[in-house]
């Protein structure tokens, strides 16, 4: 089971304009924005079972590591699971009205299972994103 994952960028306020707006029909919140050696957001989605009420999952950092490597991470695949059909839906809208690309309009996938409900939109770090419901209807 992933517990958080964390993303370099190369605009860190394009990042959060994008991801505010995308993430927020998921059920996401920005729940940190602060500098640990570079400015740094994380999102987080309400989980009653956590100490605060929330799970911080999703972290970007601005800027390459000084430990060597790209200076953005780019070209990655990452999938929100949906409650429901009308989220995914919601959320395809908000990540292409916030200047995400096109890479799979909301629809069912029924290659990859009868109920695959996934939409697909590529960040402007060059990262196709998803959000997916599983659910039938």
């Amino acid at each position: 089971m992933l517990d958080h994952m964390t993303f370099r960028v190369t605009d860190i306020a394009r990042t959060k304009a994008f991801y505010t707006a995308a993430l927020a029909p998921l059920g996401y919140s920005l729940c940190f924005e602060g500098n640990y050696g570079s400015n740094m957001l994380g999102y987080a989605y309400p989980a009653p079972s956590e100490p605060d009420g929330k799970k911080a999952d999703v972290w970007f950092i601005d800027g390459p590591s000084p430990y060597g490597g790209p200076p953005a991470t780019t070209g990655c695949h990452l999938a929100w699971r949906a409650a429901t059909r009308a989220q995914v839906d919601a959320f395809y809208r908000a990540a292409i009205e916030a200047g995400g690309q096109d890479n799979g309009a909301p629809g069912l996938r029924p290659d990859y299972h009868p109920h695959y409900y996934g939409a697909f939109v590529i960040d402007p770090e060059g990262n196709n994103i998803e959000a997916v419901c599983h659910l039938p209807e």
